[in-house]
């Protein structure tokens, strides 16, 4: 029942090795290559805390531009402040989660988690005795998918102080992912209890996706609401109640949670992705098309976008342009190495179907025969065959 946050419930992905597609494959390498330079520019800014901060800002400082919702300064601020003085702990506990919710901002954003995950370890390491050293912690470890030890090390906090908020925080979303939603949702509501304010947003958030894991999209919105009146420029909570109230086919109250998004980050593209979904499905094919070509153009090198952006010329009728941008899909999830169980399957099973009706035999063969290579690697489910003689419209051809 556990719904996906890193995308809708239209989307779906999926990456690893298969032949590239119509791309040619200079011309992406240098796209992956540049990207990639990009990004670990951007890593290597963050890990060594070179950006640009008021030496003398303090942990109020770094709080209150949490509250604004300025990640990127809470971050540099309560960074520059752990690194100057370990001792104050809560400095760590507010970059941590600082990064975590930075991570869920937008599409380009997930290595923050493996950054908290890092900085915690290194915290853990040193200070494997202090409970909230601890909490914070398993509180990483969940949101980069490892909620065993998560459960573990929070559970171990809890039986020393019951009234540890982030520690029951943790618990809450670790039993989470693995499927204990009942207790998830029990945790949950026992966080939220203690009225503890500096992690009020955190308790309400875990306790919102405990009652949506369970079906009770309604009293996940109205619970995420109360996170965002405490905070209503944290781009996650949008994203959350945004996700809620699909499962409930309440597309207004999607459209406005990612328009406020939009409102205070004009550039967030994951946002600008959501709304491309979400105008699809309202079959408003023009606006759709706006937020999906303003996502290839910003964002060439995420596969995402040119799926949905494939998919709106596809029901256009244009499907030329269609196999075109399902191949930049294909491509990317194969230089990217995207796992098997998070690819777009549908841009190879689409691109065909483009081809086929172009009467492309060339790239329809090509195509096919990457997608049962991928189905069979992966051991999936065939949802596309043609008889053993292949594709009708390659029948009666002759190779030169």
């Amino acid at each position: 029942m556990r719904i996906q946050r890193n995308r809708s419930r239209l989307s779906f992905r999926t990456r690893r090795k298969a032949k590239m597609g119509c791309t040619p494959f200079s011309l992406l390498l240098i796209a992956v290559v540049c990207v990639g330079l990009t990004s670990w520019r951007w890593l290597e800014a963050r890990l060594s805390g070179n950006l640009p901060i008021n030496s003398q800002a303090t942990l109020n400082d770094a709080q209150r531009a949490f509250d604004k919702g300025d990640l990127d300064n809470a971050i540099a601020i309560s960074r520059n402040v752990w690194q100057a003085s370990p001792a104050q702990v809560e400095a760590l506990i507010l970059l941590a989660r600082a990064l975590i919710y930075r991570s869920y901002a937008d599409y380009d954003r997930e290595i923050d988690r493996e950054i908290a995950l890092q900085t915690t370890q290194n915290a853990f390491d040193r200070f494997p005795q202090n409970l909230d050293i601890r909490a914070i912690h398993a509180f990483a470890l969940q949101a980069n998918n490892q909620p065993v030890p998560a459960a573990q090390i929070a559970q171990d906090v809890l039986n020393r102080n019951p009234n540890h908020t982030m520690a029951r925080v943790a618990l809450a979303l670790a039993y989470g992912r693995v499927g204990g939603y009942e207790n998830a949702l029990i945790e949950a509501q026992r966080a939220v209890a203690l009225v503890d304010e500096p992690y009020r947003i955190d308790s309400l958030r875990a306790q919102a996706i405990a009652q949506s894991d369970l079906g009770r999209y309604r009293e996940a919105m109205i619970t995420i609401e109360q996170a965002i009146a405490i905070n209503n420029k944290l781009a996650v909570l949008h994203f959350e109640h945004a996700l809620f109230a699909l499962q409930i086919s309440d597309a207004d109250t999607a459209t406005a949670a990612y328009l406020k998004i939009l409102a205070f980050s004009s550039g967030n593209i994951k946002a600008q992705l959501r709304m491309c979904e979400l105008y699809s499905t309202l079959r408003d094919p023009q606006t759709a098309m706006q937020y999906c070509q303003t996502v290839t153009d910003h964002a060439p090198s995420w596969a995402d976008g040119w799926y949905l952006l494939g998919r709106e010329y596809f029901w256009q009728g244009r499907f030329a342009l269609a196999q075109d941008a399902f191949s930049r899909c294909t491509a990317l999830q194969t230089a990217q190495n995207t796992p098997v169980e998070e690819l777009h399957l549908e841009c190879w099973y689409m691109q065909g179907q483009a081809a086929e009706i172009l009467g492309d035999c060339d790239n329809l063969s090509r195509i096919y025969d990457e997608f049962i290579a991928i189905t069979i690697r992966g051991n999936l489910p065939q949802t596309w065959t043609y008889p053993p003689e292949g594709p009708a419209i390659c029948l009666g051809r002759t190779t030169s």
